[in-house]
């Protein structure tokens, strides 16, 4: 959950000729011991030593998280994906670098797999604020995600891409699965994380919304409950604009252990935005999915991941997952096409359909049946 969301904002332009929408990308990770793999309070350590290495200007520097064990990784702006997969691999190369000097390693989980003893939140306003009001929920909540943002050319647009990705999201989430274990516990779910942040007020899909006023009226009431931060300039919704820069932020996504899957979630999510201005542009709006589908949806990707069924955004009925890609790949397909990531992006999802999503390769690892890929465990370098 970043206290401040990518500078990724562009002229996401809706025809087929118009320059494509910037991209940008955040990363959280977990610090882990070097041997045991257990999550350590080493954020400000490896701050500290990423700063001496790289000097605040030179480079985009990592983030405190929510608690001392994590820390998250911003790209800048990306005019496409060879310039966002450069940019999230030298980000990962400079943060494995600083906390091997730190004294730990850099862990690309969903969740805290190892059991450890209870994590400090970090030590900032915003993250003060949080641990105050969530308390026990705040202390519990080691997750981490990899967010996107794609520019879009103002706030109304960003709603309707909103309401256009909303029945999408779920089949995002499958993909990018990888959170099986917490506290040395197989969950029996591909993504553990998405249950735990569950709890949370609004870390959920967001409702329908019919502009972006509309959006704003409800933030504010939200706000005014009481059930978000003093400082929160905005909710905890899976995907939502971002309260500073033009674009949309879709969160739903666990950190992933290789770039190439980051690169192919941020094309579909990329191709997914495109999708919606076009139709924005022809004067088609989504049609209202009901909060309580999109919600069933979200919790069977959770569960199974590409394992099992995942729901149709089409029908809503269940379907074997790879049925539910091939209906989002059908779905951007003249966009991903356009913005020519069509070969890089259904070459890593037809991958993944064969190989399974990250949690089921982090089960084969733990197994033993992977034990010479350490990567398929989420070491990241």
């Amino acid at each position: 959950m970043p206290a401040s969301a990518t500078q990724s904002g562009g002229a996401g332009l809706p025809a087929a000729h118009s320059a494509p929408p910037t991209l940008g990308a955040e990363e959280e990770f977990l610090l882990v011991d070097a041997e045991t793999l257990v999550p350590v309070d080493a954020a400000e350590r490896v701050l500290d030593v990423h700063h001496r290495l790289h000097p605040k200007g030179a480079v985009t520097v990592p983030q405190r998280e929510l608690l001392s064990s994590m820390i998250e990784t911003t790209s800048p702006v990306c005019a496409g994906l060879p310039e966002l997969r450069a940019e999230v691999s030298a980000a990962r190369e400079r943060l494995v670098e600083a906390a091997a000097k730190a004294g730990c390693r850099v862990l690309a989980h969903g969740t805290a797999a190892r059991q450890a003893p209870p994590r400090t939140p970090t030590e900032a306003p915003h993250y003060r604020d949080v641990a105050g009001l969530y308390r026990l929920l705040a202390q519990g909540t080691e997750t981490c995600g990899c967010h996107i943002h794609v520019g879009v050319p103002d706030r109304e647009a960003a709603v309707h891409a909103l309401d256009h990705v909303r029945p999408w999201l779920p089949v995002l989430l499958a993909l990018s699965a990888n959170s099986p274990y917490e506290h040395g516990v197989d969950t029996g779910f591909a993504s553990w994380r998405t249950m735990v942040l569950s709890r949370w007020p609004t870390t959920q899909i967001p409702p329908y919304f019919t502009d972006a006023a509309d959006y704003d009226a409800t933030h504010r009431r939200l706000f005014a409950t009481g059930v978000l931060p003093e400082r929160a300039r905005n909710a905890y919704w899976l995907a939502r604009p971002s309260a500073h820069v033009p674009t949309l932020e879709v969160r739903v996504a666990d950190v992933m252990p290789t770039v190439r899957e980051v690169a192919a979630q941020a094309g579909l999510t990329r191709a997914l935005v495109v999708t919606a201005l076009r139709e924005r542009a022809a004067g088609r709006v989504p049609a209202p999915v009901p909060a309580h589908d999109v919600a069933a949806a979200l919790w069977t990707a959770a569960r199974y991941g590409l394992g099992g069924s995942l729901v149709h955004p089409g029908s809503g009925t269940a379907v074997p997952a790879g049925e539910a890609v091939a209906a989002l790949l059908a779905h951007v397909g003249e966009a991903l096409a356009d913005l020519g990531d069509e070969e890089e992006v259904t070459a890593v999802v037809r991958d993944l359909l064969h190989r399974g999503e990250p949690a089921r390769r982090q089960r084969a690892a733990a197994r033993g049946q992977a034990p010479g890929d350490v990567g398929e465990w989420g070491v990241v370098g």
